[in-house]
């Protein structure tokens, strides 16, 4: 059997994930920093190959990736090197490092979902492809000092109105879609190990509604013309706790070019869980977090869409950021949320697989609560979140577990 049909893509058959033939459920992880942990010059080969082998032993064999970052290195809180430091020019050594990621993901049956641009700074995104034809400067929010979210989301949502930085986005997705991969030598668009290509990160419309949902459908169809082997889809969050948003679930994901829904769920970043009243709060975040999940069931059902919940996390116990740390609230919580997704998976309900935030292995917080800076080892938090926050660490050997047992069932799942 040769290399290009050891796996078939996969696909959606009555509103559910197939692969192979059969049903295709997974739990997975946020693995965002592949690309950069798999650079030869700037990365760690090495230890990218042992956080595979990891992952593959707990059974996880869906990592949804960031392969797209923008803006001169110099540029703050953001996860360095760049893949596009100036438009059109690229890091030709990241490029080689996502195809060395690809090849050995392949290796192992794993599949990607490649994000391609991200509507927070972290990894430059939208503001960058603003800021590149816009003479005013990114108004960082948190940590920048007197920084402000509102601020920053109605600057990056003038993305959705600026022709120069979509154009520019369109020439990197095409960049990335037609690329041929250097060490297999498949093309990306007949790479099986890709799951589905992602527009951004929690892409938000937030006053730019009508144009957000327009670049929605321009962008999911170009990328089809490109690429018909592979789903794509937007990469929502989903209603979110808050109006500002302006994201419209069920306009989001009408364009033909869409193929399935995705939400996420921070029940402490929108004030459902305190960490300082776990006993207090737990319980109300869980309740929250699956009345979160039934409703977009839901619309998905309307939608005639398989759901993931591509991110969800809660903190260390006491909000502490060390690795050595106790984790008895987040095992409680990832224990609930697996077991809610399996149930509502194995009924055979739109909610077919989840990704949780996020990987950090045996990367380790430069300091506990620090800000990433170049040269520290990369984590499951991205640059601009305090370090150690989200992370599942390889010595969290009471969450592994956890993880292996619903990555089992899972599995078992896609098997029957």
């Amino acid at each position: 059997m040769s290399r290009t049909t050891a796996q078939q893509f996969i696909g959606i058959k009555n509103n559910q994930f197939t692969l192979n033939g059969n049903p295709y459920y997974f739990l997975g992880t946020n693995f965002w920093y592949g690309m950069n942990l798999a650079a030869e010059e700037s990365g760690d080969r090495a230890r990218l190959i042992r956080e595979l082998d990891r992952l593959k032993d707990l059974g996880v064999n869906n990592l949804r990736l960031m392969v797209g970052s923008e803006g001169p290195d110099s540029a703050p809180w953001r996860m360095l090197p760049a893949l596009q430091p100036e438009p059109g020019i690229y890091n030709e050594d990241l490029l080689k490092g996502l195809d060395f990621l690809l090849d050995e993901m392949r290796k192992r049956q794993m599949y990607a979902v490649m994000c391609l641009n991200n509507f927070w700074p972290w990894s430059g995104g939208m503001a960058q492809y603003v800021n590149w034809y816009d003479i005013a400067e990114i108004p960082y929010p948190p940590p920048a000092e007197n920084g402000s979210w509102t601020k920053y989301q109605l600057y990056t949502a003038k993305f959705y109105k600026n022709s120069n930085a979509k154009e520019a986005f369109e020439k990197y997705i095409k960049k990335i879609v037609g690329r041929k991969n250097s060490y297999s030598g498949i093309a990306y668009k007949e790479d099986s190990a890709i799951m589905a290509w992602q527009l951004a990160n929690e892409p938000r419309g937030i006053i730019s509604k009508k144009a957000f949902n327009k670049w929605i459908d321009r962008t999911a169809r170009l990328i089809k013309s490109l690429d018909n082997n592979h789903l794509v889809t937007v990469g929502s969050e989903g209603k979110t706790h808050t109006d500002f948003s302006g994201n419209q679930v069920k306009k989001n994901h009408s364009s033909p070019a869409i193929d399935y829904m995705t939400i996420h769920i921070w029940v402490q970043n929108w004030g459902w869980f305190h960490p300082d009243k776990p006993e207090e709060t737990l319980a109300v975040a869980k309740k929250k977090a699956l009345k979160y999940i039934e409703k977009h069931i839901e619309l998905a059902k309307k939608a005639k869409m398989p759901l993931v919940l591509e991110e969800f996390g809660i903190s260390r116990d006491g909000d502490d950021h060390s690795a050595s740390s106790t984790v008895q609230a987040r095992d409680e919580y990832y224990q609930f949320i697996f077991q809610q997704v399996h149930k509502l998976a194995a009924k055979e309900s739109p909610l077919v697989g989840c990704n949780f935030w996020a990987w950090g292995g045996e990367g380790r917080p430069n300091t506990p609560k620090a800000i990433w800076q170049r040269g520290h080892d990369f984590i499951g938090d991205p640059p601009h979140e305090y370090q150690g926050w989200y992370s599942i660490f390889d010595t969290d050997k009471s969450t592994h577990a956890i993880i292996k047992e619903y990555a089992e069932k899972m599995n078992d799942l896609t098997q029957k």
